[in-house]
């Protein structure tokens, strides 16, 4: 557009010149029918031309900025601290530009993963966070080494009389069912490998001595025995002195047929038990057992079932892990 303005604008100053020569050009043969006549008709014509061709000339540099406006866009200009001009409505409330290199890559990264996987990666988080969070809770559990020594016995369940029992065995507790009555419930388990009943030589078939001037004639009959089924109720498990109740069932045998000649080498037993354990430490205690009950019989597995109550106290170690 400026080369036409400027080819329209030069051939009325070769006119006004008179020259034969220059006249004869590509544009004269194709104006030539249209040439005004009176000098103010031409200057009028030169006057619109030349208004044309500075409007062209303007017309082209905002054609030019808005063909260059996506190129601003797709590729930024790196440290030049200006920004591009869009007037698309996108862009009219523009997110904050990143002010350094970190911003500007963080923001600029896509995601590795969808939605859907993100989720589960969430998801997956979540369970390793609870289990972390609630870890399994280590079972409390104790081994007792302990011993029994009988002061006396009854007739309650028994018929056996003047005899006395002493065993030592390694007992296990496990706190394996919650609390009962604010009283931590354990799992009881007890091997005897030392029994020892003291008794009369001679007896009748109920256990009793006989004659009971002899009673004083002693025989010592030892034994075995393993109590697998038990509980034990503590209380104060936490502190320094905790009190105990606790209940054990099993077998005993002996090397020879007791509490009477008449009765059976193996009986059921059934022992019960109070008193208290002493914390010593985080892992050592010691059991004093004030009141306890030892009980046998062989449950009638012979025609003859004396059986034997004794009382006790026992003395014991524990050990807490």
């Amino acid at each position: 557009m400026c080369i036409l303005g400027f080819l329209l604008i030069c051939p009325a100053h070769l006119k006004a010149q008179g020259d034969h020569l220059q006249s004869k050009l590509v544009w004269r043969n194709a104006f030539s029918s249209c040439r005004p006549e009176s000098p103010a008709a031409v200057s009028f014509r030169m006057s619109c031309f030349s208004v044309l061709a500075v409007l062209c000339c303007v017309a082209i540099q905002p054609a030019r900025s808005q063909q260059s406006v996506p190129q601003f866009d797709s590729n930024p200009p790196a440290l030049t601290g200006i920004l591009p001009v869009s007037n698309s409505p996108a862009d009219a409330n523009p997110s904050p530009e990143p002010q350094t290199p970190v911003e500007f890559s963080s923001s600029a990264e896509t995601p590795l993963f969808s939605p859907g996987h993100n989720d589960e990666a969430v998801q997956d988080g979540q369970v390793r966070q609870v289990t972390q969070e609630r870890p399994a809770e280590k079972m409390e559990q104790e081994l007792i080494v302990s011993g029994l020594v009988s002061y006396g016995n009854y007739k309650i369940f028994a018929s056996g009389y003047d005899e006395k029992l002493f065993d030592a065995g390694i007992e296990y507790d496990r706190h394996s069912w919650g609390y009962f009555l604010g009283a931590r419930v354990d799992y009881v388990a007890e091997f005897l490998p030392f029994i020892l009943l003291d008794k009369p030589l001679h007896t009748d078939i109920f256990g009793n001595p006989e004659p009971k001037k002899e009673k004083s004639i002693r025989e010592y009959v030892p034994g075995i025995g393993i109590f697998p089924i038990g509980f034990r109720l503590q209380w104060r498990s936490k502190k320094a002195i905790k009190p105990y109740l606790e209940a054990k069932g099993g077998m005993i045998g002996f090397t020879r047929k007791v509490p009477s000649s008449e009765a059976a080498y193996e009986n059921f037993g059934l022992q019960s038990a109070c008193g208290v354990q002493v914390k010593m430490s985080d892992r050592w205690g010691m059991r004093l057992g004030l009141f306890s009950d030892f009980h046998f019989s062989d449950d009638f597995v012979v025609p003859v079932n004396p059986g034997l109550d004794v009382m006790n106290a026992n003395l014991g170690i524990s050990y807490h892990f």
